[in-house]
Parts: C-alpha cells; sequence; structure tokens
C-alpha cells in the first residue's frame, strides 16, 4: 500500500527532536504516539491486518504492518468463543539533525511484537444470527536499534538521548469487543456478515523510566464474505470462488495517525475444499484484495486455512 500525500505525523517522529532529552512531558506524549500506532496491530481487523506505508516523495518514514489471527465457536452444543492473533510491525522514521550548514540523517528503527487473545460466549438469537461479547487482552513490546542514531546525537549536538541507544517499552492491554455474527449456509452459497466494535486500553508496564505511554484503541468493523461453487470439482469437493467486503472506522487514538480516519477492502479469490481427505486442514482460500481509505490505495494477498 502506498500512501501519497499525508506526512506521517508526530506519532513516527518519536524524539526527532534531540531538545525532547530535556523534557520528559514531550518524550511521553511521543510514547502515547508509538502506543497508538501499536492499536492497528492488537485489534483484530482484515483491513489494517496487512499494511505497507511510505512516501518517498515527501521524504517520509516507513511502516510495515502484519497480523496473523482467527477466531472460532467450539460448538453450537458449547459456544464457546476463542480468538487470537499476533502482529509484527517495523518502521524506520528519519530523523534529521543539523549543525550549522551540516545536516546528517540519523538511522533510527523501531521494531514491535504484539499479540491478543479473546474470550467470548455465542448468544443465539435466530438459528443464523449470534450476538458475541468477548473479553480481550493484550501484550506487546517495542524496541530500537539506534546504536548509530545514539552516537550521532551524541556527537552533533553533544546531547545523549538514552531512549534511543536500545531503548524498549513493553504494554499490556484489556479491554473487550460486541460481534454481531449472521452466517448462513446454503449448498448454492454460503453468507458471512459481521458487526463488530472492539475497545482496548494500552498501557505501558515496563520499559525505560522516562517513557510512560497509554493509548485507547477502539475500532467499529463490518465484514462480509460470500462463497459459491465455481462449477469446478477439485479434490472431489466444489471449488468455489469468494468474494469479500470489510468496512473499518477508527474511533480511537489511532485516529488519523496514519492520515487516515477508515479504510475498506474489496476482495476476490478461490476457496479449495479439502475435507473429503484424511487431513488437517479441510479448508485453503486465497484471496486477492485492493485496500482503500483516505489518500490510500494498495493491494494485498491473503493466505487462510480452516480446520
Amino acid at each position: 500500500m502506498r500512501k501519497t500525500t499525508y506526512a506521517l505525523p508526530l506519532v513516527l517522529s518519536l524524539l526527532s527532536d534531540a531538545a525532547l532529552a530535556a523534557d520528559p512531558l514531550k518524550i511521553q506524549e511521543k510514547a502515547n504516539g508509538v502506543l497508538a500506532l501499536m492499536s492497528y496491530s492488537i485489534l483484530p481487523d482484515l483491513a489494517s491486518s496487512s499494511l505497507q506505508i511510505s512516501a518517498s516523495e515527501l521524504d517520509n518514514p516507513s511502516i510495515v504492518m502484519t497480523q496473523f489471527g482467527g477466531g472460532a465457536t467450539m460448538s453450537k452444543d458449547f459456544p464457546l468463543y476463542l480468538e487470537g492473533a499476533a502482529a509484527y510491525s517495523r518502521y524506520d522514521p528519519r530523523f534529521v539533525v543539523t549543525e550549522g550548514t551540516e545536516t546528517r540523517r540519523l538511522p533510527v528503527k523501531w521494531t514491535s511484537v504484539s499479540a491478543t487473545g479473546g474470550v467470548g460466549w455465542d448468544f443465539p438469537l435466530s438459528d443464523e444470527v449470534v450476538l458475541r461479547p468477548i473479553g480481550n487482552v493484550a501484550l506487546g513490546y517495542i524496541t530500537s536499534d539506534a546504536n548509530a542514531a545514539r552516537f550521532l546525537v551524541s556527537r552533533l549536538l553533544d546531547r545523549d538521548i538514552e531512549f534511543l541507544d536500545n531503548g524498549h517499552m513493553t504494554a499490556a492491554g484489556l479491554g473487550g469487543s460486541l460481534m454481531l455474527d449472521w452466517e448462513q449456509v446454503r449448498p448454492e452459497h454460503e453468507i458471512d456478515v459481521e458487526l463488530r466494535y472492539s475497545y482496548i486500553h494500552l498501557q505501558s508496564v515496563g520499559g525505560d523510566e522516562i517513557v510512560d505511554g497509554q493509548a485507547d484503541a477502539e475500532t467499529l468493523s463490518l465484514w462480509s464474505r460470500w462463497r459459491a461453487p465455481t462449477g469446478v470439482v477439485m479434490l472431489q469437493r466444489p471449488l468455489r470462488y469468494v468474494l469479500e467486503f470489510s468496512l473499518s472506522e477508527y474511533l480511537g487514538d489511532q485516529r488519523g495517525v496514519l492520515g487516515f480516519d477508515r479504510l475498506a477492502t474489496f476482495g476476490v479469490g478461490f476457496e479449495l475444499d479439502s475435507s473429503a481427505y484424511d487431513v488437517f486442514i479441510t479448508r485453503t482460500r486465497l484471496v486477492l484484495r485492493h485496500v482503500v481509505g483516505d489518500h490510500v490505495s494498495g493491494m494485498s494477498l491473503g493466505l487462510a486455512m480452516s480446520f
């Protein structure tokens, strides 16, 4: 995905001004921004599960986000719902320091990993519709590999920003979700539509003493999928075509952080059914998605499996 008009806002300018070393309040603002960025990864969301953003014409930093996850209800007789997701982010802010006529770029890179789990229960409203409250917990870790940046800052500006030198932050989050899920299964088609509201409060719980951040991740999303046979038989089962649509509205601190407030996806693909064989994987789905939002557009390829 390529972002072409907006500069990434102050979230990714963490400690870009060496004067922040003398102002812990500003450092905390930047730490809040980093957690706001992590908010995209900790909430299960199709639209932001795979993002790669850069705008070289504006000399902006780049960011890559990847999320893997899934969820399932155990059975109709025991409607316990379990979900989990793991995410990885890599972002590369470009800091510039100036001393007189000399300007240097600082190679500062940040890496974050996070995991989110959820436990819910299905309350049937009809044979095809359930209301699903979910309790969520999240854990994230952010670290910097900026030894070179620290050296340059100290040399050029006679400042020592410790957080740039292998700085790190651990964050934990608690929250919940409410989902309305409609599933219709027919021989000629399958329909799945989910309307979900999610909220998780993130709070730093460990890391450098000078950094104490918090952020609220809040998303309202609509997700839908249509599956129907193509008329082709593979592995003794019908090969299905898949159509998808999703819309995510970001309501929390992540809103506007990357220059957009919402994302929509349009997907088309195929699903291979292997349930006729004694294998662990029953279905494999490959979907090509087009992602659009405010000043954002791009393509992604998704692979999913059912067990």
